[in-house]
């Protein structure tokens, strides 16, 4: 059961808004970003949306803004926060500015940080995706690095990448194809890490049909291995064109397997998790199907109502499901059309 002081502890009940919150205002592109919409009231915050099992649930307002006023933040509860904040690219975001100037930018990223911070529990996961323009920051701020300072220096797990195909065509230099996948622990207690959860079948299995990674005694299943920290390959792509998990409103929403390795690996069944720039909602929905309490924050109405709807209607695949093989060359032992971890 959810603590009565949770901040996903409300009643069985779904809201549809009709417009933005109140206490909302809507003021010009410029000015949006800068001045945190809020959805306080006196006594306390309530959700936009909430599942009828009361698992998961959705607010609508400026991350900054809502997350100081979240009773789970303040206590610092999260098991798990993933964070896929606005780029600054001068994408078309509904109702949101994301073309600041850099330090105006780099201000709003360190105070959504902070809150992020503090709401981890003790041996909580922070994930931010983000891209090369301010990954680097990004670390040095969580390290400490800077002259501002979090309020509790993290230990960093992994730089991981995640890369897809079909990155934005150019010819003036390399054409990106990447996004950085950065995972710190707020030290003080041990962390969550399921290795068992996310295995994958190891290149000497699928590409060599090595006997030795089917005899090994390193703690892992013959033939498997955990990922390596570059994450691609099939389901792992820029969600584009008839993708069969692409939604309506959202030109950046990234992969269900990404989400699922995240969660899977790196929380429990029944922790807590947050993501407070929900966007399509692939957080929640994963959190939700794997049975985690799912905490989000949407600054767009329209985009909240519709990642809320998904949260409901569940992933298009089971994120359950075994690893395929990430290998880049196919089978080469002659004779065989399969590795032996695929024959059983």
């Amino acid at each position: 059961m959810i603590d009565a002081g949770s901040s996903v502890a409300r009643p069985a009940r779904e809201v549809i808004p009709s417009s933005m919150p109140a206490g909302t205002t809507t003021p010009s592109r410029r000015r949006t970003a800068r001045r945190p919409a809020s959805t306080t009231k006196p006594g306390g915050i309530e959700p936009t949306f909430v599942t009828g099992d009361g698992r998961s649930c959705v607010y609508v307002g400026d991350c900054r803004g809502v997350l100081a006023a979240l009773p789970d933040v303040q206590r610092g509860v999260f098991d798990l926060i993933f964070a896929d904040p606005p780029f600054n690219w001068s994408r078309a975001y509904d109702k949101w500015d994301d073309a600041m100037p850099e330090r105006e930018y780099l201000d709003f990223t360190f105070d959504w940080l902070d809150l992020c911070v503090r709401g981890l529990k003790p041996g909580g996961a922070l994930w931010v995706n983000i891209p090369d323009d301010w990954a680097g920051e990004i670390v040095c701020y969580l390290k400490g690095r800077l002259e501002r300072k979090p309020p509790t220096v993290l230990t960093m797990q992994n730089w991981c990448v995640w890369h897809y195909r079909f990155g934005q065509n150019t010819k003036a230099r390399f054409i990106n194809s990447k996004v950085h996948a950065l995972y710190f622990v707020k030290p003080g207690a041990a962390h969550t890490w399921n290795a068992e959860k996310v295995l994958e079948m190891s290149d000497r299995a699928s590409i060599y049909d090595d006997p030795r990674t089917f005899s090994k005694r390193d703690g892992m299943p013959a033939g498997k291995r955990v990922p390596m920290d570059v994450w691609y390959g099939k389901f792992w792509g820029r969600v584009q064109g008839n993708n069969k998990e692409r939604r309506h409103g959202h030109d950046n929403q990234l992969p269900e397997a990404y989400l699922a390795r995240v969660l899977l690996a790196c929380s429990n069944e029944g922790g807590l998790v947050l993501d407070p720039f929900l966007g399509s909602g692939t957080t929640g929905v994963i959190a939700h199907a794997l049975g985690r309490k799912f905490v989000g924050v949407e600054f767009s109405a329209e985009n909240a109502k519709r990642a809320f709807e998904r949260i409901k209607a569940g992933p298009i695949r089971p994120p359950e499901q075994p690893a395929a093989s990430s290998a880049i060359f196919p089978h080469r032992r002659k004779g065989r059309t399969a590795p032996r971890a695929d024959r059983g």
